[in-house]
């Protein structure tokens, strides 16, 4: 018997990888690594129960440097010892047949002293307006303005993020994604609405995207273009962002790395927006789309993005924390567990590796 889901039954290729469907669990921040960022057991047990299910996994948002993490209990990878801890976590992926890349993070402006213990950095000193954030010491609070970073320590950012790449391979990550979206620090250097700075840096798209350019250069050089991806949300309104040159820096941008042949873009966009067509054909890698608009992305929505033609891949969130074998569920049409929203960053088993799949949920009710 055949559905409209057989589009996403298809394999694909990304560079290095080759997924058996089409179906790719999103970045997903959970909060429940240790204190100082190292992964551990709970988080390998998580991510080995999804790794059967999901085409690829890409990790949550993992900071490459102390400077750059956002909020408490979030990993990092930029110690040995939080490559040992993720080490757990790849073993388990693996150990299902899975496969996993790391999403590379810096928060820039997005963060608090209290939690990362400096100061806050972007491409320009525009502060957040409204928004308030988790700390260690805190429920909620403000967040300062940030610095500007300096001509010297860009890059020595750079280096982070290639050293971090590098890290993540040895913790055995299928490979990596650049996170420069959501309106961290990267897409904070990409767009003309936080990005001020009138050196070489600044001012023109092509200015403006030069930083990640040369992140997404430095990691190729040290893993290769064929392990390497990356996020973007252009004109997406995540953390106060705005841009409002129409797309232009994207376009700058796929000037630039185009011909590396990354392993694939990973898109947060709307399917129907003019500007999700021409950066597909502009940065001429798969692409993999995720809406992050809607709290849910629905079967038929994820089914409808490679159907449509708009993407090579659905990559799904929500649904993905609350079921496990998400993939197996989809292809049957099978009831879903709900997601419990409140536990999405707890602590502990609770909402975290604790939703049954479809085989345990009828197992158990044969049995009651």
């Amino acid at each position: 018997m055949t559905d409209d889901f057989d589009v996403l039954r298809q394999p694909l290729k990304l560079g290095a990888l080759d997924l058996p469907h089409r179906l790719v669990m999103a970045p997903l921040t959970r909060n429940r690594a240790d204190e100082d960022g190292t992964p551990n057991a709970l988080m390998a047990e998580y991510y080995g129960q999804r790794a059967g299910s999901a085409a690829l996994i890409v990790s949550e948002a993992t900071w490459v440097t102390q400077q750059g993490k956002p909020y408490p209990r979030t990993p990092g990878i930029a110690t040995d010892a939080h490559r040992d801890g993720w080490r757990l976590v790849t073993d388990a992926v693996h150990a299902k047949g899975g496969r996993i890349v790391a999403q590379l993070w810096h928060g820039g402006r997005v963060g608090h002293p209290d939690t990362s213990g400096q100061d806050l950095v972007s491409a320009s000193d525009v502060a957040l307006d409204a928004l308030t954030i988790f700390t260690p010491t805190e429920a909620k609070a403000a967040i300062p303005a940030p610095r500007p970073l300096t001509l010297e320590e860009i890059p020595g950012v750079v280096r982070d993020f290639a050293d971090a790449a590098q890290r993540a391979i040895d913790a055995g990550f299928d490979g990596v994604e650049i996170h420069s979206a959501n309106g961290y620090l990267l897409q904070q250097f990409l767009s003309d609405t936080t990005n001020h700075r009138d050196d070489a840096y600044g001012g023109s798209a092509e200015n403006r995207a030069r930083f990640v350019a040369e992140i997404v250069g430095a990691v190729t050089d040290r893993i290769g273009a064929e392990r390497t991806g990356i996020r973007l949300s252009p004109l997406a309104p995540a953390h106060e962002m705005a841009e409002e040159d129409g797309g232009d820096t994207y376009r700058a941008l796929a000037t630039t790395i185009a011909p590396l042949d990354l392993a694939y873009v990973h898109l947060l966009a709307q399917p129907e927006h003019p500007l999700t067509a021409e950066l597909r054909t502009a940065y001429g890698a798969p692409l993999l789309l995720n809406t992050g608009f809607a709290k849910h992305t629905e079967r038929a929505e994820a089914i409808s993005f490679v159907a449509d033609g708009h993407a090579d891949a659905s990559v799904v969130g929500r649904a993905f924390i609350a079921n496990p074998d998400l993939y197996e569920r989809w292809s049957q049409d099978a009831p879903q567990n709900e997601t419990i929203s409140n536990l999405f960053y707890a602590s502990g088993p609770e909402g975290y590796t604790d939703y049954p799949t479809l085989a345990e949920a009828e197992k158990a009710v044969g049995t009651a």
